[in-house]
């Protein structure tokens, strides 16, 4: 355990797919172990099924996860609820049974927690399947009984914009490398969160998104955490979000 004599702040941490490191990635499983463990952040990812059902689903293959070939939308929700979402190369049999997890069904849950924010990923991989519209018409609905914790984000920042015009909801721009903050359409859109890679950094000086909050992915480093914190990011995505929280419990 880190001692609050070797860090003194921290920045509010934000569980990646739920608690990535010990459950099956973007499912109910994972979300209900990160609240468990104390998180008030949590970020997920969606993907739509053949039938246009929202799912929490990161991979452009289920290979992965369920060790079944074909992608999401190649398969009717009715049949992805058949697979195991075990991530079985991680995990082994571990979670054999464990099911696809629906966006209303994650919401169900997430309505009964007040205290917790939702980043809901739109993967890029659907909206190319099916357009932003459809993406758009189909995820906004379902997250409008937690429309004051959930924030939309993407890589897509042209599904962004679409949200601001189309809804209330906040918004998160989602970029790879530091210096796209600055590129025409994300400084058009003006997002309440900028999302970057954390290995994509200065190594020194202030860190700014003048306007919005910003969020550093993906980490598991309690130092490196505090450091960049201490130079301005506000939120950390942790695949270990039970052992980044501890490591900070002193304070």
């Amino acid at each position: 355990m880190t001692s609050s004599s070797e860090i003194q702040t921290h920045p509010q941490f934000v569980a990646h797919r739920g608690y990535a490191f010990r459950y099956p990635e973007n499912t109910l499983l994972a979300v209900q172990a990160a609240v468990k463990a104390g998180a008030k952040y949590i970020e997920i990812d969606v993907l739509l099924s053949s039938d246009l059902v929202p799912v929490l689903f990161h991979d452009r293959d289920c290979q992965r996860m369920c060790g079944v070939e074909g992608a999401v939308h190649d398969f009717t929700f009715k049949k992805l609820k058949t697979f195991s979402v075990s991530e079985p190369e991680k995990f082994g049999a571990q979670y054999e049974g464990n099911r696809v997890t629906s966006l209303v069904e994650l919401v169900n849950y997430i309505e009964t927690l007040p205290q917790v924010t939702l980043f809901v990923e739109l993967k890029r991989q659907a909206m190319q399947e099916y357009g932003i519209d459809t993406m758009l018409e189909k995820v906004l609905p379902v997250l409008e009984s937690i429309k004051n914790q959930a924030v939309i984000i993407s890589y897509s920042i042209e599904s962004l914009i679409a949200t601001q015009s189309n809804s209330h909801f906040p918004v998160g721009a989602v970029f790879d490398f530091w210096t796209e903050r600055n590129n025409d359409l994300i400084q058009q859109l003006n997002p309440e969160y900028m999302f970057t890679d954390i290995n994509d950094l200065p190594d020194d000086g202030a860190l700014v998104c003048p306007g919005s909050q910003l969020a550093v992915y993906e980490c598991i480093d309690p130092q490196w955490a505090s450091n960049v914190h201490q130079r301005g990011v506000d939120l950390v995505e942790t695949f270990q979000i039970a052992e980044m929280l501890a490591a900070f419990n002193d304070e």
